[in-house]
This record gives structure tokens, C-alpha cells and sequence, in this order.
């Protein structure tokens, strides 16, 4: 290859990636700044009842445009957040209800709380926590803000007994930035399929959330899921070293937060899901 080629092929590769660069950087320079890009990750899986997964949508409906939650989100930096919506249940059952939305307002907020009452929820089977998460996390590269944090919300009756470990996602998502909340509903109302474990909010603890200033606030009766909800949106959008933080954890214990030793089995979920006894291999 002659030497003018040569210049002129690596001229030709310089371009392009100046080009691409310059590509990107416009991308990044048009992205919206929000003070979080949140998921709201919802189990949907069998051992829900009809019931329960109204309680659910209308527990998150009516938390986004409480005061306190829309007051939290007026104090950002921003003043504004982006929010999407998912409900997921096995490997192949995710579903997102509410896509990419901002909420800068009442009228924001009102808007999303119409879109999930709008249909009856989804249901599915198997609880695979973990891709959900991987679900949550990829949704992050459509979304067309820029968040000061990306955080994955994610609630659920049971431990993942499909699909990847979830420590397993769980940890290559916090390496990613991302921090992953729960909300562990240990209502035990559902049927009883034999998949549970007895210690939920440990599991969660140990096993699910990760990532800065993660937390989860275990909900023992369905009765507590609204307030439950609106709690761990306000102190997600406070953070951890705001004074609201303290006000709430003061008044409304326990929130637990990540810890550093596990403790817990966390392939319990798969373990019992081997060793069924039930006639129905696919429920759950």
C-alpha cells in the first residue's frame, strides 16, 4: 500500500471518528437533565391476586402526585424527574406501561397516575427478579434524559426462581451506576405456591438492592403499601444525607439499607423451585 493511500485511509478513520464523537456529544448536549431517570419495576407474577395488583397501580398512582412526593421533586435541582413504568414477572414477561415521562408538575404527575389506571394490570408466570432488573437497566439507554442518578425501584412478593442469579445482575448493575431500591411485600395473602422464603425483606436486603445510598422498606400488609410507596419516592428523590431522610426514618421505621456481609440465601428461591412438590411446574 502506497504511503498516500495509507494517509488517506487513516484520514479517512480520523473523520469518522471525529464524527462519531461529535455525534455523541451531540446526543449527550441534547439529553434533558432530570434529578433522577427512575424505574418503577412492579411484580405482576401469579401469586398476586386481582386484587393485589390493583392495590399495586393505585398505590403508585396515588403516591406520585401526593404533596410530599411532588414538594421532593420541586426541591431538585432540576425540579423535574423522568420516570417509566414496568411490570414484570418470569424471564419473558416484562411490560412497560408507563414509557419515559417527566413529572415537573401536578398536571406531570396527574398524567401518569391516569396512564396506569387506564388498563387492568398484566399477570404472568415465575418471579425472575433478575431480569427484570436487566429489563430496568437497558431502559435506561432509551431514555432521552440525563439523570444526576439512575435508580430501579423494584417491588415483589418472592425471591427469583428464574433467570439469571440476581446477585449475579444485581452487581454488574451497581458496577453500571446504576442503585437498585426494593420494596419486599411480605402480605403472604397470595396463593400459597411453596416458592417463598419466610425472611423476604432479608433477602431483599441482602440479594437485591445495591448501589448508593440503596434501601428498602418491607410492606407487611397491603394496607401499608401507599404509604410505603410515597415514603421510598420522597427519600429517593431527597437522598440519604438530606434532612427529610432523617424526618422520615424517625418517624416511619424500619428503612433498612444495603448491606455490606450477606447473610441470606440468595438462591433460595431457585433452590425451592427445583425441589416443588406442586402439580403446577409452571405457576408463579
Amino acid at each position: 500500500m502506497s504511503a498516500f493511500r495509507r494517509t488517506a485511509g487513516h484520514c479517512l478513520l480520523a473523520a469518522a471518528m471525529i464524527g462519531l464523537a461529535g455525534f455523541c456529544s451531540l446526543q449527550s448536549a441534547s439529553a434533558e437533565p432530570v434529578d433522577i431517570e427512575l424505574v418503577l419495576a412492579v411484580d405482576v407474577s401469579l401469586s398476586m391476586s386481582p386484587m393485589e395488583l390493583e392495590i399495586q397501580r393505585h398505590g403508585y398512582a396515588a403516591a406520585l402526585v401526593h404533596d410530599s412526593v411532588l414538594q421532593a421533586i420541586a426541591d431538585g435541582v432540576h425540579g423535574k424527574i423522568a420516570v417509566t413504568y414496568v411490570e414484570w414477572a418470569g424471564v419473558t414477561s416484562q411490560h412497560v406501561i408507563v414509557p419515559w415521562t417527566i413529572i415537573a408538575s401536578r398536571a406531570d404527575a396527574e398524567t401518569v397516575a391516569a396512564q396506569l389506571s387506564a388498563h387492568p394490570p398484566n399477570s404472568a408466570r415465575r418471579t425472575s427478579i433478575s431480569a427484570g432488573l436487566e429489563f430496568g437497566a437497558d431502559l435506561f439507554a432509551e431514555s432521552a434524559h440525563q439523570g444526576t442518578k439512575r435508580v430501579i425501584d423494584v417491588s415483589g412478593d418472592g425471591p427469583n426462581n428464574q433467570g439469571a442469579p440476581v446477585t449475579v445482575v444485581r452487581d454488574r448493575l451497581v458496577a453500571q451506576g446504576i442503585t437498585i431500591n426494593g420494596l419486599p411485600l411480605m402480605t403472604n395473602s397470595g396463593p400459597a405456591w411453596g416458592y417463598e422464603v419466610s425472611n423476604l425483606d432479608q433477602y431483599y436486603t441482602d440479594c437485591v438492592i445495591g448501589g448508593p445510598g440503596a434501601f428498602m422498606i418491607p410492606v407487611n400488609d397491603w394496607s401499608q403499601f401507599p404509604d410505603a410507596v410515597r415514603r421510598k419516592l420522597v427519600l429517593e428523590l431527597a437522598g440519604p444525607l438530606s434532612p427529610r431522610w432523617a424526618e422520615e426514618e424517625a418517624l416511619f421505621p424500619p428503612i433498612v439499607k444495603a448491606q455490606a456481609e450477606v447473610a441470606t440465601d440468595c438462591l433460595a428461591g431457585e433452590k425451592a423451585w427445583r425441589n416443588r412438590y406442586w402439580m403446577y411446574d409452571e405457576s408463579r
